[in-house]
């Protein structure tokens, strides 16, 4: 049964609200000026100290505390005007209706004489911005470089300039279609799946496309590439709101595959100011530690930065449930770690017909 969803105008609403956003940001600037003030800006503090986590939201979330940043402050005349830049140059984004890359923005201040040091200081002053609007970079139409995938029975409508109104399938492709700007801001139209398997590891997330899965257990899959981008896990949020899909996080069996999943499932400390990036329905089906000892599972040892991850994680206040709990206890117990390929000693096929199949059933 296909799951259709009636179009909005949700995109072209965003759009205009973060262009008024924008444009009421540089009249408070202008006015600041024109009242003979040196113009300041305040910005919620994302310092650990003003990062706690939400029970209630089940993520992480900025407090009350704020900073503010001011063109008096000869210490901040460097990050403000940078700050400034950076607005103006997301407002022109946004009005011609272009997307730039995080590396796109470090080098296009060079023209403007607005030198960064590094990305990471030009990627700290976007998130700033972020923080100061309550908006997202991809709301600015500034992406990260693409990796992420997705395949399935899912028809979308473009809603980018050049390409409104066209629709595709994301079967399409065998390689699967990358999440990019032009399918993060599409529309959704139509499913039949009924759930969303998030898949970390390329070579799985083939696997998965070449053995059928999709359609096997009805749903679309999803390639992380890793930690997932914040564009994927906005993707993910979006096909479990408004479908209703249920979501299944597959991971390497190590504390970072249970890391991604964490993210996936309860957002960042890094993206605190945001609140759209978090799936808390979504379910982590494994790689278990268990599952190793299961499956007899080809394994290695956990390396001492591993061992130190995982009593990093028995003190995060998302690992305090199951089944992170006890996972976490018997990695520590049997010291050991495998990737999701290790299941290639059973065959090509033994993932999809055996241990997708009862790992889904049980997660429910």
């Amino acid at each position: 049964m296909k799951r259709k969803k009636r179009k909005t105008d949700s995109m072209k609403s965003k759009q205009t609200s973060t262009i008024n956003t924008l444009q009421k940001f540089g009249v408070s600037l202008y006015n600041q000026i024109k009242n003979k003030e040196f113009p300041w800006v305040k910005i919620p503090s994302r310092s650990t100290s003003n990062i706690h986590y939400d029970n209630k939201l089940r993520q992480y979330v900025l407090g009350d505390r704020e900073i503010r940043r001011s063109s008096r402050n000869i210490r901040h005349i460097r990050p403000f005007t940078q700050l400034v830049w950076t607005a103006s140059f997301a407002h022109e984004l946004k009005t011609i209706g272009k997307t730039s890359t995080l590396r796109d923005v470090f080098y296009s201040a060079q023209a403007y004489d607005i030198n960064f040091k590094n990305q990471q200081e030009s990627d700290n002053i976007i998130t700033d911005l972020e923080t100061a609007l309550d908006l997202s970079r991809e709301d600015f139409n500034i992406f990260p470089e693409e990796r992420s995938q997705i395949f399935g029975d899912l028809t979308i409508e473009y809603t980018i300039p050049g390409y409104e109104g066209r629709r595709i399938n994301l079967t399409m492709h065998p390689d699967g279609l990358a999440i990019g700007p032009a399918l993060t801001t599409a529309d959704f139209i139509e499913t039949s799946a009924n759930k969303i398997i998030v898949i970390e590891k390329g070579a799985m997330f083939t696997r998965l496309i070449e053995e059928q899965a999709y359609k096997k257990f009805n749903a679309l899959l999803i390639h992380t590439a890793g930690q997932p981008p914040r564009a994927t896990r906005h993707l993910v949020r979006r096909l479990n709101m408004e479908f209703g899909l249920p979501v299944f996080v597959f991971c390497d069996a190590d504390p970072w595959g249970m890391a991604i999943a964490i993210t996936i499932i309860y957002g960042s400390v890094n993206a605190a100011h945001l609140h759209e990036l978090a799936t808390p329905e979504a379910k982590w089906m494994g790689l278990y530690s268990t599952d190793i000892v299961h499956y007899k599972l080809p394994s290695n040892k956990l390396a001492n930065v591993d061992i130190k991850r995982l009593y990093d994680l028995q003190k995060d206040p998302r690992c305090s449930e199951e089944p992170w709990k006890s996972q976490i206890v018997d990695y520590l117990k049997y010291k050991k770690k495998c990737e999701l390929e290790a299941f290639s000693r059973y065959g090509l096929d033994f993932v999809v017909k055996k241990y997708l199949p009862n790992k889904l059933a049980s997660a429910r």
